[in-house]
């Protein structure tokens, strides 16, 4: 009989052993929808409002521009941008924001913060050391100068 129970006490013993090791495949765990979105996530768009044109502008991705979309959520901003060099529209800003400057070519349709406390819109080249914060989408030079003219604009930037 002791060895019938000590048998039995082996088999129990062994049986849950392997019940824990199973080799059926563990279920799979659903990736987090966060980490999933942010692969796949739009890229924040700007607004500008000029005469009657609205133009959409896709902001990079930097701690400048972050910092803007976050600025012009809690509302929209008007500013007074006057002509400079007849290849930029200029405007100084109402606080700084973080810097990311660096050497670069601009083009017509670029935006950018100079020194963190003005900005700029490009109808034309330039090459200095700025913050890239922007590009106007789907617009060419001949157009932005019919578009911004000649003189100072009032432009109106907002968040989507």
């Amino acid at each position: 009989m002791r060895n019938f129970v000590l048998i039995t006490l082996f088999f129990l013993v062994a049986c849950s052993d392997a019940a824990s090791h199973s080799t059926q495949p563990e279920a799979q765990t659903p990736k987090s929808s966060a980490n999933s979105s942010a692969q796949t996530e739009a890229p924040v768009k700007l607004k500008i409002h000029v005469n009657d044109t609205t133009f959409t502008a896709t902001l990079e991705e930097n701690s400048s521009a972050k910092a803007f979309a976050e600025f012009l959520a809690q509302g929209d901003m008007t500013l007074d941008m006057r002509d400079y060099g007849s290849f930029e529209k200029v405007a100084d800003l109402p606080r700084s924001f973080p810097r990311n400057d660096k050497q670069i070519d601009t083009d017509a349709g670029d935006i950018i913060f100079y020194q963190g406390n003005s900005i700029t819109i490009y109808y034309d080249k330039n090459s200095w050391n700025f913050t890239r914060l922007a590009r106007i989408d789907n617009v060419n030079k001949k157009r932005l100068q019919q578009i911004l003219g000649k003189g100072n604009v009032k432009a109106t930037f907002s968040v989507e």
